[in-house]
């Protein structure tokens, strides 16, 4: 099973303070990922053309871009995890 097809409603024993906790921990790591992603840009930018494709042939460029592509669907349980976290902030 891929962790997006997790439905929320499967895991009603979670509670408020565990899942605040969880959400700062998942945001900080997304704060993190965005700013390496700003630095990787800024420092391909200052590479010069042979370099730069040279880095782009790599094995861990592929790896990187394939995060990328993961933090799409990351974004989408965010979604999910940010309407149960309020919806449990309503119900206490």
């Amino acid at each position: 099973m891929n962790i997006a097809q997790i439905d929320m409603n499967d895991y009603k024993d979670i509670d408020l303070p565990n899942a605040k906790l969880a959400y700062t921990v998942i945001q900080s790591l997304l704060k993190n990922q965005e700013a390496l992603s700003d630095l990787l840009a800024l420092m391909a930018h200052a590479l010069d053309e042979d370099v730069a494709k040279a880095l782009t042939n790599t094995n861990e460029w592929e790896k990187y871009l394939e995060a990328k592509r993961e933090l799409e669907t990351t974004k989408i349980q965010i979604e999910k995890f940010t309407e149960e976290m309020l919806r449990l902030e309503n119900t206490q």
